[in-house]
């Protein structure tokens, strides 16, 4: 059967969402979790996550600088796309639906969204679908650090801290604090991503003595979350964990580069769990300070 290519558009949203959940549902299958344990199998988890994650999905359509599906007899089977922040390129999704994989769909997607030489860096946070990694590869990124989902129900906790905290709002001074410190931890910045961010969920700056040193957003999903001072994890997650609680969340969560060692030893001694699901932050070459990050969750970007 021929396969076509084209752009894709925002309006395609639900499509290759149906081909992101096949391809979920089949990968966890192949990693061997029980049909109990894949909430995507669950009709009423699937329809709650798009209704909950479409302004999510439609931004990375909006926003993106190669987004490129593949279609036989008019019905889209596979999908890739990629975005561009100040020269770095990062592939934000790359699903094929099962049973056309392996079939040079996913090399020619890839190719279209993911081109050497288009950017100064390349990244991907990337699945241990071991044919997805292979390519990944071949296409010169390398696995640099895991991350994982650490999560607990939320209880108070009180920590002292020096930090001050206030909430941020879509301004061009606070675009330029969080721009500063973009630069100052991953090396680029991303305005554009920020801006979604301040509307998904609540922003907060942190000052200490008057000057920001790190922002993170919480509420609607945690993270991200970039501290100037690594040793500020504890009490800004502490903060989070008790408005999460305050809240009455069932549970709080945060999506972990284990290269951040203040993050990890603060959770793991506050009884957090590790989600069995690894994923992989992967790039061209090495950049950007981790060890002062937690990346957005979900994770479809930095």
């Amino acid at each position: 059967m021929a396969t076509t290519y084209r752009p894709g558009v925002v309006a395609d949203g639900p499509a290759v969402y149906d081909v992101f959940v096949e391809s979920t549902i089949d990968l966890e299958q192949r990693m061997g979790l029980p049909a109990a344990d894949i909430i995507w199998l669950q009709p009423d988890f699937v329809a709650s996550y798009w209704q909950r994650r479409q302004s999510l999905f439609d931004h990375l359509a909006r926003t993106a600088d190669q987004f490129w599906v593949a279609e036989q007899d008019g019905q889209i089977v596979g999908f890739a796309r990629s975005s561009v922040r100040d020269g770095v390129r990062e592939l934000l999704e790359f699903f094929v639906r099962p049973g056309l994989q392996g079939q040079g769909i996913g090399g020619e997607l890839l190719r279209r969204a993911f081109p050497a030489g288009s950017a100064r860096r390349r990244a991907i946070i990337a699945t241990r679908e071991m044919r997805a990694l292979a390519r990944y590869l071949k296409a010169g990124v390398y696995p640099r650090f895991p991350i994982y989902y650490l999560f607990r129900t939320p209880e108070p906790v009180e920590l002292s801290t020096d930090l001050e905290h206030s909430p941020a709002a879509d301004t061009p001074e606070t675009l330029a604090a969080l721009g500063a410190i973009d630069q100052a931890i991953l090396g680029f910045t991303r305005d554009v991503d920020h801006r979604f961010l301040l509307q998904d969920r609540q922003a907060i700056l942190f000052r200490r003595d008057g000057q920001v040193v790190g922002y993170g957003y919480f509420g609607k999903g945690t993270g991200p979350i970039a501290l100037l001072d690594a040793a500020d994890f504890p009490a800004v997650l502490a903060r989070a964990e008790s408005e999460a609680a305050a809240r009455g969340d069932d549970d709080f969560g945060v999506q972990l580069p284990l290269v951040n060692r203040h993050a990890v030893d603060y959770l793991l001694g506050r009884g957090f769990r590790i989600e069995d699901f690894t994923v992989f932050f992967m790039s061209d070459e090495p950049f950007g300070r981790f060890e002062n990050y937690i990346h957005s969750s979900p994770p479809f970007f930095m």
